[in-house]
């Protein structure tokens, strides 16, 4: 039978100098994290948006074990399983779970995932950042320094495939407009749903956005801001998806959309991604340009023109000024060049 770990991430009230702070398990990268681990080169630091001048925090609201852990921990212990309930309150925290999913030694001397692993990851989420903060973590564990790839390593890939985790959002009656990732991907949000995918579902595997700021991207990002009455703000900045280039930075923009799942796809009524899939090993880039045409009897106007392209890589390069962002829900501020790029089938999640 198999050992089953539920994950929570704690919250900034919990503990001092965590989720918020120098932990950020809320989905935060932190200062920590531009350290190398045992994996990275010196030269290949794992850098985040707190060095480069950003934030990517969020408040969390679980102290204890909510109803909804505590509902799928007796439906696993129903089965047989045997099941740990954990809150993390920081990197660290998050850290000492996923090395139970740690493989054998290998003679490289690598952390690997073991795949056969006879314990389960359960993630509980609030928000998409808390499922990032802790992809995140099992990326920069596992995730080889470039002069240590592995010849068994996929070629289109600098990661292993890593282990399924299940998802139990927290909020099994998720309202509003905009769909989590769970939503976007069909999974159970009932709890004793979960527990059965935990047991007898199979892994299915998706794609994960990496990005050279040390963070990783699940659903998509959305770049661009509002004034207080809710108007697009124009800003500036050079759009590549592979070879396009939507845009060379000279005209202004109104958003810049990155979407690996669907969470993006819509600004207010503007279609900006048309088929964003997490699972067809390519972004879906979006830019909606503001272009003035006149009338044929002269007169002004202002449509909104979408460019659109896909590919395996994205760079966006502000020209003037921060560039605010939402990705994966968690705020920030955009002040240089940003690279996001496809790790095909990296991640998993149980599903039956």
């Amino acid at each position: 039978m198999y050992d089953v770990v539920l994950l929570t991430l704690g919250s900034e009230r919990d503990a001092p100098g965590g989720c918020g702070s120098g932990g950020a398990c809320c989905g935060g990268a932190t200062g920590a994290d531009t350290a190398p681990t045992s994996q990275t080169d010196t030269g290949q630091a794992d850098t985040d948006q707190a060095s480069s001048g950003q934030t990517d925090t969020e408040q969390c609201a679980t102290e204890r074990p909510r109803v909804p852990v505590l509902a799928c921990a007796d439906a696993l212990n129903a089965r047989g399983a045997r099941v740990e309930t954990v809150t993390a309150r920081s990197d660290a925290e998050i850290d000492a779970v996923l090395a139970r999913l740690d493989g054998p030694a290998r003679p490289d001397g690598l952390t690997w995932p073991d795949l056969d692993s006879k314990t389960r990851l359960v993630v509980a989420t609030a928000s998409d950042g808390q499922l990032r903060a802790v992809l995140r973590r099992l990326v920069k564990r596992y995730a080889p320094a470039p002069s240590k790839r592995p010849a068994d390593l996929a070629g289109n890939r600098t990661l292993p495939d890593l282990p399924p985790v299940a998802v139990l959002p927290l909020d099994p009656a998720r309202g509003g407009t905009h769909r989590d990732l769970a939503a976007q991907l069909g999974l159970p949000r009932d709890p004793a749903a979960v527990a059965a995918a935990v047991l007898d579902g199979t892994p299915r595997r998706l794609d994960l956005l990496r990005n050279d700021g040390g963070s990783v991207t699940l659903d998509g990002a959305l770049l661009g801001a509002a004034d207080d009455a809710g108007r697009p703000l124009h800003w500036r900045a050079r759009v590549e998806v592979d070879d396009t280039i939507l845009t060379d930075g000279a005209e202004p923009l109104l958003a810049c959309a990155v979407g690996n799942a669907g969470g993006y796809a819509t600004l207010n009524d503007v279609t900006l991604l048309t088929a964003p899939d997490p699972a067809d090993g390519q972004v879906e880039v979006a830019v909606a340009v503001p272009v003035v045409v006149r009338s044929a009897w002269g007169r002004k106007r202002v449509r909104l023109e979408v460019r659109r392209a896909r590919g395996r890589a994205v760079s966006v390069l502000p020209r003037e000024g921060k560039v605010p962002y939402l990705d994966d829900g968690v705020e920030g501020e955009l002040t240089r060049k940003r690279s996001w790029w496809v790790e095909p089938g990296a991640w998993a999640v149980w599903s039956i």
